[in-house]
């Protein structure tokens, strides 16, 4: 009962953990661009405006690196691909 438990445990955790590293991705890129957004001393629609295009050129520029490293990727499979797609994606 005890290797039941802990199977289940290690299986949601390895569920949570892509979701919790892409929720602090996107933290990151709202706290940039909010930061950049009031260093420039933008309010009202300006800033609405503003926001909603740096938030979206930063999602451009993830879908890119992603087509990038699924090329890179090509020929790997299993276990070999997951581990280079990985640390191709979050490498700068």
């Amino acid at each position: 009962m005890t290797k039941l438990r802990t199977t289940a445990l290690l299986f949601a955790l390895c569920l949570v953990a892509p979701a919790a590293a892409h929720a602090n991705r996107q933290h990151e890129v709202m706290r940039t661009c909010n930061t950049k957004a009031s260093d420039t001393g933008l309010s009202g629609a300006e800033r609405k405006k503003y926001m909603s295009t740096c938030l979206s050129s930063a999602r451009n520029a993830q879908q890119k690196k992603m087509k990038e490293c699924n090329i890179s990727a090509q020929g790997k499979a299993g276990t070999d691909r997951k581990d280079f797609m990985k640390g191709c994606l979050s490498a700068n």
